[in-house]
């Protein structure tokens, strides 16, 4: 883990599979299936890793507090958090008062107050859940975290079909709408406070990610920073009108 310590800061959001299955001819790296000790276990190191970098950089903070007075709101949101972090505590879960704490908490890239989503993975029959899985939805209810539970076996064989045709032919066939991946991608999303934004044209069509609740010069600035300076206004057509009318030239007319 610590050698990923970098990476995992960078981030925005830790999805956590968790196995929820047995399977004598696959090995668990503990030795037995247990789910929430799996599960403390990773939260515990990367508590550490929070703990760890907070007691290096701390002195740092203290140093050049000398000269620039402004770092002392960092020192004391870093105190606070690494005070929780000592008493098990996710830095999420520290006592952050104001919306400049949670600026400064979110400056400090700790691992644990990034969002986490938990994916249970099951065995093909047993996709609506079994005990372990049980468990983990527990664990997540008490502590506020999403989870999921899906069958990575499923999303292999899914992954190796070519077509979307047979793609949902084999998920029909196991009682799914859609694959675990498109689940942890869109609860992803919800998680972040993502959603996507199309924009059409006649030889493509392009995705754009986008903060919910953001305003369309945001979004023009996401395609180009350039088209969020010279905005100038938006004009909006409803999906309904859009299909019905067959693309904005059909809207355009039925407005006329």
């Amino acid at each position: 883990f610590p050698s990923h310590d970098n990476h995992i800061r960078e981030v925005d959001a830790i999805i956590n599979v968790i196995r929820c299955f047995e399977d004598e001819n696959i090995t668990h790296v503990e030795g037995s299936v247990d789910p929430i000790r799996d599960i403390e276990l990773i939260q515990l190191e990367l508590i550490i890793s929070d703990m760890e970098s907070l007691e290096k950089r701390i002195p740092t903070m203290e140093k050049k507090a000398k000269t620039e007075k402004e770092i002392a709101a960092q020192i004391e949101v870093a105190k606070k958090v690494l005070s929780a972090l000592k008493e098990g505590k996710a830095a999420r879960n520290a006592e952050i008062k104001s919306a400049e704490e949670e600026k400064i908490l979110k400056g400090l890239q700790l691992i644990t107050s990034k969002p986490q989503l938990f994916v249970c993975n099951l065995k093909e029959d047993e996709l609506a859940g079994n005990k372990y899985s049980k468990i983990v939805e527990e664990f997540c209810a008490q502590n506020s975290y999403k989870v999921l539970k899906i069958c990575a076996q499923i999303e292999s064989e899914v992954a190796g079909l070519e077509t979307e045709a047979e793609k949902k032919e084999f998920l029909d066939s196991v009682g799914l709408s859609e694959t675990g991946l498109s689940q942890i991608i869109r609860n992803s999303y919800d998680l972040l406070d993502l959603i996507t934004f199309f924009t059409v044209g006649p030889k493509e069509c392009h995705a754009w990610t986008l903060k919910k609740g953001s305003s369309a010069p945001k979004a023009a600035g996401v395609i180009h920073t350039d088209f969020e300076k010279g905005f100038i206004r938006a004009e909006t057509i409803s999906y309904k009108d859009y299909v019905e009318l067959k693309g904005e030239e059909g809207v355009y007319r039925d407005w006329e």
